[in-house]
Protein backbone atom coordinates (compact mmCIF):
# COMPACT_ATOMS: atom_id res chain seq x y z
CA UNK A 1 0.00 0.00 0.00
CA UNK A 2 1.02 3.73 -0.97
CA UNK A 3 1.33 6.04 2.38
CA UNK A 4 0.07 9.50 2.19
CA UNK A 5 4.08 10.61 1.88
CA UNK A 6 3.47 9.42 -1.64
CA UNK A 7 0.69 12.02 -2.55
CA UNK A 8 1.19 15.41 -3.18
CA UNK A 9 -2.04 17.42 -1.20
CA UNK A 10 -0.82 20.95 -1.31
CA UNK A 11 -3.47 22.93 -2.16
CA UNK A 12 -5.56 19.72 -3.16
CA UNK A 13 -9.21 18.51 -1.76
CA UNK A 14 -8.67 14.94 -0.19
CA UNK A 15 -10.99 12.54 1.39
CA UNK A 16 -10.46 10.83 4.10
CA UNK A 17 -12.45 7.83 5.10
CA UNK A 18 -11.87 7.66 8.83
CA UNK A 19 -13.57 5.62 11.40
CA UNK A 20 -15.71 7.91 14.05
CA UNK A 21 -18.07 5.77 14.91
CA UNK A 22 -18.18 6.61 18.80
CA UNK A 23 -20.67 5.62 21.10
CA UNK A 24 -22.95 8.49 22.38
CA UNK A 25 -25.43 9.34 24.90
CA UNK A 26 -27.59 11.78 23.65
CA UNK A 27 -24.84 14.11 22.10
CA UNK A 28 -22.10 13.80 24.84
CA UNK A 29 -19.37 11.17 23.66
CA UNK A 30 -18.88 8.44 25.66
CA UNK A 31 -15.53 7.30 24.40
CA UNK A 32 -13.53 9.57 22.09
CA UNK A 33 -10.71 6.78 21.23
CA UNK A 34 -12.12 6.45 17.88
CA UNK A 35 -11.65 10.25 17.24
CA UNK A 36 -8.26 10.28 18.27
CA UNK A 37 -6.81 7.49 16.78
CA UNK A 38 -8.20 9.45 13.54
CA UNK A 39 -6.08 12.79 14.61
CA UNK A 40 -2.40 11.94 13.42
CA UNK A 41 -3.18 11.75 10.07
CA UNK A 42 -6.18 14.44 9.28
CA UNK A 43 -3.32 16.89 11.17
CA UNK A 44 -0.33 15.90 8.54
CA UNK A 45 -2.30 16.26 5.62
CA UNK A 46 -3.75 19.65 6.96
CA UNK A 47 -0.52 20.59 8.01
CA UNK A 48 1.00 20.04 4.60
CA UNK A 49 -1.41 22.12 3.13
CA UNK A 50 -4.39 19.78 2.06
CA UNK A 51 -7.97 21.22 2.14
CA UNK A 52 -9.07 18.01 4.22
CA UNK A 53 -12.26 16.58 3.76
CA UNK A 54 -13.65 13.75 6.38
CA UNK A 55 -16.28 11.47 5.84
CA UNK A 56 -17.17 8.11 8.37
CA UNK A 57 -20.05 6.62 9.35
CA UNK A 58 -21.81 6.40 12.39
CA UNK A 59 -24.47 3.88 14.14
CA UNK A 60 -26.77 1.96 11.91
CA UNK A 61 -29.11 4.59 10.69
CA UNK A 62 -30.17 1.90 7.68
CA UNK A 63 -29.68 4.16 4.66
CA UNK A 64 -32.33 6.94 6.04
CA UNK A 65 -31.34 10.71 7.75
CA UNK A 66 -31.94 9.85 11.46
CA UNK A 67 -30.70 12.74 13.90
CA UNK A 68 -29.23 10.59 16.87
CA UNK A 69 -26.81 9.49 14.18
CA UNK A 70 -25.84 12.47 13.37
CA UNK A 71 -22.07 13.52 13.31
CA UNK A 72 -22.47 16.89 14.68
CA UNK A 73 -21.28 16.23 17.53
CA UNK A 74 -18.05 14.55 16.63
CA UNK A 75 -17.18 17.10 14.65
CA UNK A 76 -16.89 19.54 17.35
CA UNK A 77 -15.00 17.03 19.69
CA UNK A 78 -12.74 16.35 16.12
CA UNK A 79 -12.09 20.00 16.29
CA UNK A 80 -10.84 19.69 19.56
CA UNK A 81 -8.83 17.21 19.58
CA UNK A 82 -7.24 18.75 16.29
CA UNK A 83 -6.68 22.19 18.01
CA UNK A 84 -8.24 23.63 14.59
CA UNK A 85 -12.28 24.61 13.54
CA UNK A 86 -13.68 21.68 11.62
CA UNK A 87 -16.60 22.81 9.08
CA UNK A 88 -19.78 20.63 9.03
CA UNK A 89 -21.77 19.80 5.94
CA UNK A 90 -25.24 19.13 7.41
CA UNK A 91 -25.71 16.43 4.34
CA UNK A 92 -22.73 13.82 2.64
CA UNK A 93 -23.12 14.66 -0.63
CA UNK A 94 -25.71 17.08 -1.31
CA UNK A 95 -25.55 21.39 -1.31
CA UNK A 96 -24.64 21.39 2.27
CA UNK A 97 -21.36 19.13 1.57
CA UNK A 98 -20.36 21.16 -1.88
CA UNK A 99 -20.41 24.19 -0.68
CA UNK A 100 -18.49 23.33 2.37
CA UNK A 101 -16.18 22.08 0.97
CA UNK A 102 -15.70 24.57 -1.77
CA UNK A 103 -15.16 26.78 0.88
CA UNK A 104 -12.06 24.99 2.57
CA UNK A 105 -8.99 27.23 2.38
CA UNK A 106 -5.74 25.22 2.63
CA UNK A 107 -4.87 23.26 5.85
CA UNK A 108 -8.73 23.33 6.83
CA UNK A 109 -10.79 20.66 8.25
CA UNK A 110 -14.30 19.68 7.20
CA UNK A 111 -16.65 16.67 8.35
CA UNK A 112 -20.14 15.64 6.17
CA UNK A 113 -22.37 14.01 7.61
CA UNK A 114 -22.67 10.06 8.50
CA UNK A 115 -22.14 8.44 4.88
CA UNK A 116 -24.85 5.79 6.06
CA UNK A 117 -27.30 8.56 5.83
CA UNK A 118 -27.14 7.79 1.72
CA UNK A 119 -28.24 4.30 1.33
CA UNK A 120 -25.78 3.60 -1.82
CA UNK A 121 -23.11 3.58 0.83
CA UNK A 122 -23.98 0.30 2.02
CA UNK A 123 -26.05 -1.33 -0.61
CA UNK A 124 -25.20 -4.82 -2.18
CA UNK A 125 -26.13 -3.75 -5.53
CA UNK A 126 -22.68 -2.73 -7.45
CA UNK A 127 -24.21 -0.18 -9.62
CA UNK A 128 -26.29 1.33 -6.76
CA UNK A 129 -23.07 1.69 -4.39
CA UNK A 130 -21.00 2.79 -7.69
CA UNK A 131 -23.43 5.67 -8.43
CA UNK A 132 -22.89 7.13 -4.75
CA UNK A 133 -19.28 6.23 -4.65
CA UNK A 134 -19.37 8.87 -8.15
CA UNK A 135 -20.82 11.38 -6.25
CA UNK A 136 -18.42 11.50 -3.35
CA UNK A 137 -15.42 10.86 -5.23
CA UNK A 138 -16.48 14.69 -7.12
CA UNK A 139 -16.09 16.17 -3.74
CA UNK A 140 -12.48 15.49 -3.57
CA UNK A 141 -9.12 14.81 -5.91
CA UNK A 142 -7.63 12.42 -4.02
CA UNK A 143 -8.27 9.39 -0.83
CA UNK A 144 -7.00 8.36 1.95
CA UNK A 145 -8.35 5.14 3.69
CA UNK A 146 -7.58 5.55 7.35
CA UNK A 147 -11.09 3.75 8.76
CA UNK A 148 -9.60 0.39 9.76
CA UNK A 149 -12.49 0.08 11.88
CA UNK A 150 -14.54 -0.31 8.43
CA UNK A 151 -11.50 -2.30 5.98
CA UNK A 152 -13.77 -5.22 6.28
CA UNK A 153 -16.64 -3.83 4.64
CA UNK A 154 -17.61 -3.46 1.04
CA UNK A 155 -18.85 -0.19 0.86
CA UNK A 156 -18.53 2.53 -1.08
CA UNK A 157 -16.58 4.76 1.10
CA UNK A 158 -14.10 1.96 1.69
CA UNK A 159 -14.31 -0.05 -1.42
CA UNK A 160 -15.21 1.91 -4.66
CA UNK A 161 -14.34 5.52 -3.79
CA UNK A 162 -10.47 4.62 -3.87
CA UNK A 163 -10.82 2.91 -7.09
CA UNK A 164 -12.08 6.39 -8.91
CA UNK A 165 -9.28 7.92 -6.96
CA UNK A 166 -5.25 8.56 -6.78
CA UNK A 167 -5.41 6.73 -3.18
CA UNK A 168 -2.85 6.04 -0.31
CA UNK A 169 -3.30 4.15 3.32
CA UNK A 170 -3.48 6.79 6.44
CA UNK A 171 -0.75 6.12 9.11
CA UNK A 172 -3.53 4.44 11.41
CA UNK A 173 -4.26 1.57 8.88
CA UNK A 174 -0.76 1.22 8.28
CA UNK A 175 -0.03 1.06 11.74
CA UNK A 176 -2.66 -1.51 11.98
CA UNK A 177 -1.55 -3.61 8.92
CA UNK A 178 1.87 -3.40 10.31
CA UNK A 179 0.90 -4.81 13.73
CA UNK A 180 -1.90 -7.85 12.12
CA UNK A 181 1.45 -8.84 10.36
CA UNK A 182 3.75 -9.46 13.28
CA UNK A 183 0.84 -12.01 15.12
CA UNK A 184 0.71 -13.70 11.75
CA UNK A 185 3.69 -14.08 9.83
CA UNK A 186 6.45 -15.17 12.58
CA UNK A 187 5.20 -13.99 15.97
CA UNK A 188 7.43 -14.36 19.12
CA UNK A 189 6.93 -17.55 20.94
CA UNK A 190 4.95 -18.53 22.90
CA UNK A 191 2.25 -16.51 21.21
CA UNK A 192 -0.80 -16.96 23.44
CA UNK A 193 -4.28 -15.27 22.29
CA UNK A 194 -7.28 -14.49 24.62
CA UNK A 195 -10.72 -14.69 23.37
CA UNK A 196 -13.54 -13.45 25.10
CA UNK A 197 -16.94 -11.73 24.56
CA UNK A 198 -20.26 -12.89 24.37
CA UNK A 199 -20.58 -15.73 21.60
CA UNK A 200 -18.32 -18.07 20.24
CA UNK A 201 -19.65 -18.07 17.03
CA UNK A 202 -18.57 -14.86 16.77
CA UNK A 203 -14.91 -16.20 16.90
CA UNK A 204 -14.98 -19.00 15.42
CA UNK A 205 -12.91 -18.29 12.00
CA UNK A 206 -10.29 -16.91 14.24
CA UNK A 207 -10.38 -20.20 16.66
CA UNK A 208 -10.09 -22.29 13.51
CA UNK A 209 -7.46 -20.20 11.58
CA UNK A 210 -5.42 -19.82 15.11
CA UNK A 211 -5.41 -23.03 16.10
CA UNK A 212 -2.30 -23.58 13.56
CA UNK A 213 -0.41 -20.93 14.88
CA UNK A 214 -0.43 -20.21 18.45
CA UNK A 215 1.36 -22.04 21.22
CA UNK A 216 -1.71 -21.02 24.02
CA UNK A 217 -5.33 -20.08 23.55
CA UNK A 218 -7.28 -18.73 26.21
CA UNK A 219 -10.91 -18.45 26.27
CA UNK A 220 -12.95 -16.60 28.90
CA UNK A 221 -16.22 -14.51 28.64
CA UNK A 222 -19.89 -16.00 27.59
CA UNK A 223 -18.13 -17.73 25.04
CA UNK A 224 -16.54 -20.09 27.72
CA UNK A 225 -19.83 -22.25 28.38
CA UNK A 226 -20.08 -23.22 25.17
CA UNK A 227 -16.78 -24.84 25.30
CA UNK A 228 -17.78 -26.02 28.66
CA UNK A 229 -20.82 -27.62 27.82
CA UNK A 230 -19.00 -29.21 24.78
CA UNK A 231 -16.73 -30.97 27.81
CA UNK A 232 -19.98 -32.50 29.31
CA UNK A 233 -20.26 -29.89 31.73
CA UNK A 234 -23.35 -27.66 33.66
CA UNK A 235 -23.78 -24.55 32.69
CA UNK A 236 -26.54 -23.32 33.70
CA UNK A 237 -28.67 -20.17 32.71
CA UNK A 238 -25.59 -18.99 31.22
CA UNK A 239 -25.16 -17.68 27.91
CA UNK A 240 -24.51 -20.81 25.78
CA UNK A 241 -24.69 -21.19 21.64
CA UNK A 242 -26.02 -25.06 21.73
CA UNK A 243 -25.38 -24.75 17.60
CA UNK A 244 -22.06 -24.60 18.19
CA UNK A 245 -21.29 -27.90 20.81
CA UNK A 246 -20.34 -29.94 17.71
CA UNK A 247 -17.88 -27.00 16.35
CA UNK A 248 -16.31 -26.60 19.37
CA UNK A 249 -16.09 -29.96 19.78
CA UNK A 250 -14.08 -30.13 17.19
CA UNK A 251 -12.09 -27.02 18.38
CA UNK A 252 -11.07 -28.85 21.76
CA UNK A 253 -9.95 -32.06 20.31
CA UNK A 254 -7.97 -30.13 16.86
CA UNK A 255 -5.93 -27.80 19.86
CA UNK A 256 -5.12 -31.19 21.56
CA UNK A 257 -3.86 -32.72 18.16
CA UNK A 258 -2.06 -30.00 17.48
CA UNK A 259 -0.65 -29.61 21.08
CA UNK A 260 -1.92 -26.39 21.48
CA UNK A 261 -3.20 -25.77 25.42
CA UNK A 262 -6.15 -24.77 25.60
CA UNK A 263 -7.15 -23.12 28.82
CA UNK A 264 -10.96 -22.88 30.15
CA UNK A 265 -12.26 -21.35 33.27
CA UNK A 266 -11.69 -22.98 36.48
CA UNK A 267 -14.29 -20.71 38.75
CA UNK A 268 -16.91 -18.36 37.66
CA UNK A 269 -19.11 -15.66 39.44
CA UNK A 270 -22.34 -17.17 39.43
CA UNK A 271 -25.26 -14.76 39.34
CA UNK A 272 -29.41 -15.13 40.13
CA UNK A 273 -29.89 -12.61 37.64
CA UNK A 274 -28.12 -10.45 34.10
CA UNK A 275 -28.84 -8.06 36.02
CA UNK A 276 -25.59 -4.94 38.02
CA UNK A 277 -26.36 -5.77 41.60
CA UNK A 278 -27.68 -9.48 41.34
CA UNK A 279 -27.30 -12.11 43.90
CA UNK A 280 -23.86 -13.84 43.18
CA UNK A 281 -21.53 -16.53 44.19
CA UNK A 282 -18.03 -18.07 43.28
CA UNK A 283 -18.79 -21.62 41.75
CA UNK A 284 -16.62 -24.41 40.30
CA UNK A 285 -16.73 -23.80 36.53
CA UNK A 286 -17.78 -26.91 35.80
CA UNK A 287 -20.59 -27.15 38.06
CA UNK A 288 -23.04 -24.19 38.03
CA UNK A 289 -26.43 -24.29 39.33
CA UNK A 290 -28.80 -24.94 36.99
CA UNK A 291 -30.82 -21.80 38.09
CA UNK A 292 -27.60 -19.54 37.68
CA UNK A 293 -25.62 -18.07 35.11
CA UNK A 294 -21.69 -17.00 34.82
CA UNK A 295 -21.12 -13.07 34.63
CA UNK A 296 -17.73 -13.34 35.27
CA UNK A 297 -14.51 -15.37 35.44
CA UNK A 298 -13.35 -16.48 39.58
CA UNK A 299 -10.90 -15.71 41.27
CA UNK A 300 -8.86 -18.92 40.52
CA UNK A 301 -9.49 -18.35 36.89
CA UNK A 302 -7.81 -14.86 37.08
CA UNK A 303 -4.66 -16.23 38.34
CA UNK A 304 -4.55 -19.11 35.84
CA UNK A 305 -5.20 -16.93 33.22
CA UNK A 306 -2.43 -14.40 34.75
CA UNK A 307 0.17 -17.12 35.10
CA UNK A 308 -1.01 -18.55 31.79
CA UNK A 309 0.31 -14.80 30.35
CA UNK A 310 3.13 -14.31 31.96
CA UNK A 311 5.50 -16.32 29.80
CA UNK A 312 4.16 -15.00 26.67
CA UNK A 313 6.31 -13.12 24.11
CA UNK A 314 3.23 -12.41 21.97
CA UNK A 315 0.13 -11.56 23.32
CA UNK A 316 -3.56 -11.25 21.37
CA UNK A 317 -6.82 -10.22 23.13
CA UNK A 318 -10.02 -9.63 22.10
CA UNK A 319 -13.63 -9.74 24.08
CA UNK A 320 -13.86 -8.99 27.89
CA UNK A 321 -13.98 -12.10 30.52
CA UNK A 322 -17.31 -11.02 31.99
CA UNK A 323 -20.03 -8.09 32.16
CA UNK A 324 -17.50 -5.97 32.37
CA UNK A 325 -20.15 -2.82 32.07
CA UNK A 326 -20.99 -3.91 35.33
CA UNK A 327 -18.64 -3.31 38.36
CA UNK A 328 -19.57 -6.50 40.04
CA UNK A 329 -18.44 -8.16 37.28
CA UNK A 330 -15.21 -6.34 35.92
CA UNK A 331 -13.36 -7.95 37.50
CA UNK A 332 -11.98 -11.05 35.38
CA UNK A 333 -11.09 -8.52 32.38
CA UNK A 334 -9.47 -6.29 34.79
CA UNK A 335 -7.26 -8.93 36.09
CA UNK A 336 -6.39 -9.93 32.33
CA UNK A 337 -5.65 -6.47 31.13
CA UNK A 338 -3.03 -6.28 34.19
CA UNK A 339 -1.50 -8.95 33.75
CA UNK A 340 -1.08 -7.84 29.67
CA UNK A 341 0.22 -4.80 31.36
CA UNK A 342 2.61 -6.38 33.75
CA UNK A 343 3.76 -8.70 31.10
CA UNK A 344 7.37 -8.25 28.97
CA UNK A 345 5.38 -9.92 26.03
CA UNK A 346 4.31 -7.46 23.02
CA UNK A 347 0.79 -7.46 23.90
CA UNK A 348 -2.33 -6.55 21.05
CA UNK A 349 -5.63 -5.72 22.35
CA UNK A 350 -8.17 -6.71 19.75
CA UNK A 351 -10.12 -3.53 19.55
CA UNK A 352 -13.93 -3.41 20.23
CA UNK A 353 -15.09 -4.22 23.84
CA UNK A 354 -11.65 -4.78 24.84
CA UNK A 355 -10.33 -1.67 23.99
CA UNK A 356 -14.17 -0.15 25.53
CA UNK A 357 -12.88 -2.20 28.83
CA UNK A 358 -9.10 -1.06 28.65
CA UNK A 359 -10.71 2.62 28.87
CA UNK A 360 -14.12 2.25 30.99
CA UNK A 361 -11.63 0.49 33.85
CA UNK A 362 -9.06 3.70 33.56
CA UNK A 363 -6.56 1.37 32.85
CA UNK A 364 -3.17 2.86 31.14
CA UNK A 365 -3.71 2.20 26.96
CA UNK A 366 0.02 2.86 26.99
CA UNK A 367 0.91 -0.33 29.42
CA UNK A 368 -0.29 -1.55 25.79
CA UNK A 369 2.01 -2.49 22.55
CA UNK A 370 -0.88 -1.74 20.36
CA UNK A 371 -4.53 -0.91 21.26
CA UNK A 372 -7.16 -1.99 17.14
CA UNK A 373 -9.58 0.73 16.48
CA UNK A 374 -11.00 -2.35 14.50
CA UNK A 375 -12.28 -5.36 16.20
CA UNK A 376 -14.16 -7.02 13.79
CA UNK A 377 -11.52 -5.80 10.99
CA UNK A 378 -8.96 -7.26 13.11
CA UNK A 379 -10.46 -10.45 13.63
CA UNK A 380 -10.82 -10.91 10.15
CA UNK A 381 -7.69 -9.82 9.23
CA UNK A 382 -6.41 -13.22 11.63
CA UNK A 383 -9.34 -15.59 9.91
CA UNK A 384 -7.08 -14.56 6.82
CA UNK A 385 -9.87 -13.26 5.21
CA UNK A 386 -9.37 -10.47 2.19
CA UNK A 387 -10.57 -7.41 4.02
CA UNK A 388 -12.04 -5.02 0.65
CA UNK A 389 -11.05 -1.93 1.81
CA UNK A 390 -7.27 -2.83 2.23
CA UNK A 391 -7.36 -5.00 -1.52
CA UNK A 392 -8.93 -1.38 -2.68
CA UNK A 393 -5.73 0.46 -1.32
CA UNK A 394 -3.36 -2.05 -2.59
CA UNK A 395 -4.65 -1.58 -6.47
Amino acid sequence: MRTIDSLDVKGRRVLVRADLNVPLDGDTITDDGRIRASVPTINELAGRGARVIVCAHLGRPKGKVTPEFSLAPVAARLGELLGRPVRFASDVVGDSARSTVEGLAAGEVALIENLRFEPGEESKDDEARGVFADRLAELAELYVGDGFGAVHRKHASVYDVPKRLPHAAGGLVVAEVEVLKKLTEDPARPYVVVLGGAKVSDKLGVIANLLGKVDRLVIGGGMAYTFLKAQGHEVGNSLLQEDQLDQVRGFIAEADKRGVELVLPVDVLAATEFAEDAEHEVVEATAIPADREGLDIGPKSRELFAGKLADAATVFWNGPMGVFEFDAFAGGTRAVAEALIASDAYTVVGGGDSAAAVRKLGLPEDGFSHISTGGGASLEYLEGKTLPGLAALED
